[in-house]
């Protein structure tokens, strides 16, 4: 686990507890898949992941200054890991941290004083996710055009849509909630 000079943003690897340091890969090589028991034959080899595979997750407090943070953590985890999305893709997918982690802070920071923010990337898609611990499942409601604010939502789910992907808010088996945006690493060609 590694965790930056100011001690806000915390970096773990799901699964193990590599760190940052080598690029997020890990020391040593990816285990291979042997043989099945004795008799039986062995399963098809699975395709073997790209170096930029993988999935992380970055925990920061429920306060303004998380924001930015959570955003270039996003944005530089995305570039050491050389993931080969289009800079489109990158800005849409960083504005969707952006939003969502705003979200957090100011809706859920009194019951969830700790805020997750898990980035998922596989060989053709980027998944970003916010978890707090409060129950509230928000909407994405229809906008007060006098009002400033509250479309943050509005603006995660027409920017997932916009590049042909998903977003969907669930519920945590502790009673809070993630909501996540999965985009294409490639833009929709139209």
């Amino acid at each position: 686990m590694v965790t930056n000079t100011r001690r806000v943003v915390t970096i773990e690897r799901e699964g193990d507890d590599r760190t940052m340091d080598d690029q997020g890969r890990g020391p040593g090589s990816r285990p291979e898949d042997g043989d099945g028991p004795a008799g039986t034959e062995a399963a098809p080899p699975r395709p073997a992941p790209l170096p930029y595979e993988g999935v992380w997750r970055f925990t920061a407090p429920a306060v303004d200054a998380s924001v930015p943070q959570a955003r270039h953590a996003v944005r530089d985890l995305l570039l050491r890991q050389g993931v080969p999305v289009a800079d489109d893709v990158v800005q849409g997918l960083l504005l969707i941290v952006s939003e969502l982690v705003t979200n957090a802070v100011r809706h859920a920071a009194l019951l969830s004083p700790t805020l997750a923010v898990e980035v998922a990337v596989g060989a053709e898609w980027v998944r970003v996710s916010v978890e707090d611990n409060h129950p509230y499942r928000p909407t994405a409601l229809e906008a007060d055009h006098g009002r400033t604010g509250g479309r943050g939502l509005l603006l995660v789910r027409e920017i997932t849509r916009e590049s042909h992907g998903m977003c969907d808010i669930e519920h945590t088996a502790s009673g809070g909630k993630v909501i996540w945006a999965a985009l294409p690493l490639k833009p929709a060609r139209v």
